[in-house]
Order: structure tokens, then sequence, then C-alpha cells
């Protein structure tokens, strides 16, 4: 059974970084579209950051682009969130997730599509 396990939240401070880790128990991994999503209390689950199999592309919310980086590295088997500038607003449990995409081109966006989930990581932004 394929697991993704996510690591790196926290409480900061508004201004502040943090990155997330989500490592998949899984010897393939790029034929996975990998994403991140977050969840506030008593909001639904909404889309932060998606990337590519191959990890050349990439698509963000409008409500982190230019803030938020997501990346990869295939070799352990690791999709990465580098969040900057966090605002309280940020605050949520951030879910990673994957979805198989053989061609290895495409990214995703709807929270429906992903077949795997991590269990989440809570970030908390103060002000």
């Amino acid at each position: 059974q394929v697991q993704l396990v996510e690591s790196g939240g926290g409480l900061v401070q508004a201004g502040d970084s943090l990155r997330l880790s989500c490592a998949a128990s899984r010897r393939t991994f790029s034929d996975r579209s990998m994403g991140w999503f977050r969840q506030a209390p008593g909001k639904e689950r909404e889309f932060v950051a998606s990337i590519s199999g191959n990890g050349g592309n990439t698509y963000y919310a409008d409500s982190v682009k230019g803030r938020f980086t997501i990346s990869r590295d295939n070799a352990k088997n690791t999709v990465y969130l580098q969040m900057n500038s966090l605002k309280p607003e940020d605050t949520a449990v951030y879910y990673c997730a994957a979805k198989f995409d053989y061609s290895g081109n495409y990214y995703y966006t709807g929270v429906r599509l992903y077949e795997l989930w991590g269990q989440g990581t809570q970030v908390t932004v103060s002000s």
C-alpha cells in the first residue's frame, strides 16, 4: 500500500517561511502528478499547488502565487512546498496528494481527481 507522509508544519509568525515535505513510499514516483491542498477550520479543502510527474509543469492558486513554490525530487520520492511570506490566512492543515499520470506531463487542480492523500500537517501563522 502506497503511503504519503507530510512533514514540516508548525507555528510561525506572519512573514516567516516554512518548507513542507511529502514522502511517498513507492518505487515509481514520476508517474504521479502531485498536489498540495489545504483545509482551514469550517472551510472546504482547497487547491494550493500542483506539479507534473516530470517536474516540468506547475500551477498555483492565485492566493499563493509568488509566495509558494512546489518542487519534487523523484530520486527521493519527495515533493516539497516552500512557503514564504506567510500570512495568517495561510493557517490550515496542509495535505499532499497523488494522481496517476503515465505521461508525466500534466498537473491537476481538482480535489476529487487525486487518488491518494497524506494525513496532513498543521501550519499555523500568527499575526
